[in-house]
């Protein structure tokens, strides 16, 4: 049991030291974006449709705040009154324009000030009302009226294009009927296609064995030629021989022998000598 209540205890040690730890970073976001931030007054005469109490105030595209309220005005149905606490760092101008600034196609809207000229003087704040400002009238229109204008757009390019569009879809619906019809052939088409391809694969695979078979048949020419041009040469060595040994003994063509020391014809026809 002791030990259990001791772990209890460290547990519940760990868990106040974590708490404290995240109220003392809430507390000190909180104080700092105070200190930091002024609040200002925008009034919009017509639809904010998209923003958001919490939503994101920028200024030439870069957060510099958020809104904090958002309220109509019991005067003017019409306006709505918004609410912003914006860094104090920011030059908001007599002339800084506002706006609405829609964030993607989700349809979230910022507050969007821009600023025009850096010669304008700051806006003046009075103790305890925060300034205001006053939005452009064309920048509280939703996301709604901006895809009605787009719609109306596109219809005014379909009405001027009414005719050329007309017969472009005729043309389309004619090779689509023409396509239909021929149906056959473009099949007969792709059929012969297919066959040329075969074919010219066939005829492809031919060459190939052709040209091994030559190249076999070249190898036993050439070593056919080979063989000829040995006996040939042994051939015409043999015969230069012979011409050689008949230019260095003619003789041997009358009386044959060999090319050695043969006798002449005056030696072996003279006549004996009579005894005395």
């Amino acid at each position: 049991m002791e030990r259990k209540a001791h772990y209890a205890l460290i547990g519940l040690f760990t868990f106040a030291v974590v708490a404290g730890a995240f109220g003392f970073i809430f507390w000190l976001h909180h104080s700092s974006g105070k200190k930091q931030a002024v609040a200002y007054r925008v009034i919009f005469d017509s639809s904010v449709s998209g923003l958001q109490v919490g939503g994101n105030v920028l200024f030439n595209g870069i957060r510099v705040g958020e809104v904090t309220n958002l309220r109509l005005d019991p005067d003017k149905p019409s306006q709505v009154i918004a609410l912003l606490a914006v860094n104090k760092a920011t030059p908001i101008r007599s002339d800084t324009r506002v706006g609405l600034e829609f964030q993607g196609l989700t349809g979230v809207a910022a507050v969007s000030l821009k600023g025009v000229s850096a010669t304008t003087p700051l806006i003046e704040r009075e103790e305890g009302e925060p300034p205001t400002l006053k939005a452009d009238p064309s920048a509280s229109q939703d996301m709604m009226q901006a895809a009605r204008d787009v719609l109306n757009k596109a219809e005014e390019v379909i009405t001027a294009n009414q005719e050329a569009l007309h017969q472009a879809i005729k043309d389309i619906a004619t090779f689509s009927a023409s396509l239909a019809r021929n149906t056959d052939n473009v099949d007969s088409i792709m059929n012969n296609t297919n066959a040329a391809m075969a074919n010219a694969k066939e005829a492809t695979a031919s060459a190939r064995t052709l040209i091994e078979n030559l190249d076999k048949r070249t190898d036993e020419i050439t070593i056919g030629v080979n063989r000829m041009t040995a006996t040939a040469t042994r051939q015409i060595e043999s015969a230069g021989k012979a011409i050689v040994e008949l230019t260095h003994n003619p003789q041997r063509i009358l009386f044959g022998g060999g090319g050695g020391s043969a006798t002449t014809p005056a030696a072996t026809t003279a006549p004996a000598r009579r005894p005395q």
